[in-house]
């Protein structure tokens, strides 16, 4: 699916997410790799089919084989990531945090890309996930990279929009689905 057919998709309702996602496309705000890493990353975060495949065949005709990889590892890692470091940020007993996490993570040593892109990306899919340890940590690695509030912004800016054209599409599937039920 192309990001064209992506946006035919998307219901009446959903203007704003079809206008934000035109704008996002012709962001430069970020470098290419920057950038088409983002945004598949947070597709595959949004764990909407459509939305992976289209970002998927957008993002081949912009990154190496390598940075597909890294992009994909990114969401894949955040998505076990987020959810211990949300834990351990959230529950009440601190003892959890004295203890090994005993979660491999070697990609994030070394990701096959940039290490700063491959913050980036990670920053971008745990603010989709929601985890402020996670953010607070890739923040503060990509401050130290140089990377610029602006850039961080930017990524965390087109996560957002990717998830909101996934949930446009998934509103408008149960929506199709109630009304054939009726």
């Amino acid at each position: 699916m192309s990001i064209e057919a992506l946006k035919d998709r998307l219901p009446a309702f959903a203007k704003d997410a079809r206008l934000n996602l035109s704008s996002m496309l012709s962001d430069e705000s970020l470098p290419p790799q920057q950038r088409y890493g983002t945004f598949l990353a947070c597709a595959i975060a949004t764990r909407n089919a459509e939305v992976v495949r289209a970002f998927e065949a957008l993002a081949r005709q912009h990154l190496t084989p390598q940075a597909l990889d890294a992009a994909r590892a990114a969401a894949t890692v955040m998505a076990m990531n987020n959810v211990y470091y949300r834990f351990l940020h959230l529950a009440a007993n601190k003892a959890y945090q004295t203890r090994p996490a005993r979660l491999r993570m070697n990609v994030i040593a070394s990701p096959g890309v940039d290490k700063a892109d491959f913050e980036l990306w990670s920053l971008a899919v745990s603010a989709i996930n929601g985890c402020g340890a996670c953010i607070n940590a890739h923040e503060t690695v990509l401050q130290e990279a140089g990377v610029g509030e602006d850039a961080i912004q930017a990524a965390v800016r087109y996560g957002a929009i990717i998830q909101s054209v996934a949930v446009a599409l998934e509103a408008a599937e149960a929506g199709a689905l109630a009304e054939a039920a009726e």
